[in-house]
């Protein structure tokens, strides 16, 4: 569910495509006003390059991000917080930057500590096999270890790439799936087990069965007592059913989520593949040839991209981790021991991407649901962080919206690191 451009940002997109052709072949977000948005958050430290930040923003928003939260903390001062939106959009609402958001596979990195708390305890190991704690769930368990389901060693495909689930996807079924459903419908294994990086959430939710087992909570429980309460991330938890995240059962404003309806969708991927006439995302038209699919359900991506956070909630978290809190020294390090990933810019460790950028190597995750893509980072020490979180997928695929967007994350990454942000950047 990550998605990163030009590779890491492609997952979830990558999942919907090769479905639907199966399935075929088979049968200026703001504040509350730009002035309070730009000016109340912005550090000290170079306001110029807060404001070119700024205008990085509302370009990504007006060229197909559509809406915009960028929050950087250097550690050094008050924040920088960017909310930019679409004008269309505003009529939805207006995002703020603490507005509660969908991070998807970021929640890889949550579970993924969850598992080595349980390995520090010594009551889960990394060379444990899936058949020890889920005999008969998965495929060639008797090969797979917990450590491979946590790099995407493990050789599983991956359940987006059916074509059972794809109207789930899509929101045109309203279906809850278990954990136990969705390993049922994963593909064969795509390789041998422990022999190359692929990708997959089918991992992860074999991952919230073992250490639901392995403790006897469940999972959102577990997030709470090990995670969110003990940080104080007020504004994040695990989503369980299919209403789980609105405004009305959270009482705090969620940022609504957007993809192309069926025609523009098959003119953003002519070239790439043939969609079918009428494939698309369910949900309330919405101008421009969008359609709002906030309401589409998320839970079935539990361990692998159920949570919903804020950004600066969602920063506290990865901070936390990365400075030591939440782990002993042994296992942070095992965290950051990665095998090769290019797709990913750099290399995946335990739940964790290692990712090059232009500034220097960040640490954290990417995450994409329809709707919903965010990537957020810390670096090295754990002391500064970076999340930049957009209300679209599948718009920043069009050529001009990922270029800004991928300059938007580039610059705001830059300035995290307290590095110059790219000159080749495009003007504001």
């Amino acid at each position: 569910m990550p998605i990163h451009m030009p590779c890491r940002r492609h997952r979830i997109r990558r999942g919907v495509l090769t479905v639907a052709l199966a399935t075929c072949m088979g049968a200026a977000l703001v504040s509350c006003s730009d002035a309070e948005s730009d000016g109340a958050g912005r550090s000290a430290v170079s306001p110029a390059a807060d404001t070119r930040l700024a205008g990085l923003a509302q370009k990504a928003a007006d060229t197909g991000s559509l809406g915009v939260i960028v929050r950087v903390d250097s550690g050094d001062g008050k924040p920088v917080e960017i909310a930019k939106q679409a004008a269309w959009t505003k009529e939805d609402h207006r995002i703020a930057v603490s507005d509660q958001f969908r991070v998807g596979s970021n929640t890889k990195t949550v579970t993924a500590t969850l598992v080595l708390q349980q390995v520090a305890e010594k009551k889960i190991s990394l060379d444990d096999t899936v058949e020890k704690w889920l005999p008969g769930l998965v495929q060639g368990g008797e090969d797979i270890t917990v450590r491979m389901l946590l790099n995407h060693t493990s050789g599983l495909g991956d359940f987006l790439l059916t074509p059972e689930f794809l109207p789930s996807l899509t929101g045109q079924e309203q279906r809850t799936w278990t954990p136990e459903q969705l390993l049922a419908v994963t593909p064969q294994r795509e390789s041998a087990p422990g022999e190359t990086y692929s990708y997959s959430n089918a991992g992860y939710e074999a991952l919230g069965l073992i250490l639901e087992k392995a403790t006897g909570s469940d999972l959102a429980e577990l997030i709470q007592e090990k995670i969110t309460g003990p940080l104080g991330m007020k504004d994040s938890f695990l989503v369980t059913h299919a209403d789980g995240d609105t405004d009305e059962t959270t009482g705090k404003q969620h940022v609504t989520g957007y993809e192309p309806d069926a025609e523009r969708l098959k003119a953003i991927l002519a070239g790439t593949v043939d969609l079918p006439e009428g494939v698309g995302f369910a949900g309330p038209e919405r101008p421009k040839g969008n359609v709002d699919t906030s309401a589409i359900d998320p839970s079935w991506s539990w361990a692998a991209g159920g949570m919903v956070s804020t950004a600066q909630d969602w920063q506290r978290f990865l901070t936390a981790l990365i400075s030591g809190e939440l782990l002993p020294e042994a296992q942070l390090k095992q965290m950051r021991t990665t095998v090769d990933a290019p797709e990913e810019g750099g290399g995946y460790g335990l739940g964790l991407m290692r990712v090059d950028t232009s500034c220097g190597t960040v640490w954290g995750h990417t995450g994409g649901l329809p709707g919903y893509s965010s990537e957020v980072y810390t670096d090295a020490s754990g002391r500064r962080s970076v999340a930049v979180l957009t209300s679209t997928n599948f718009r920043i695929k069009e050529k001009k919206a990922a270029t800004t967007n991928k300059t938007l994350v580039e610059a705001a990454t830059c300035r995290m690191l307290g590095e110059p942000q790219p000159s080749d950047s495009p003007a504001e």
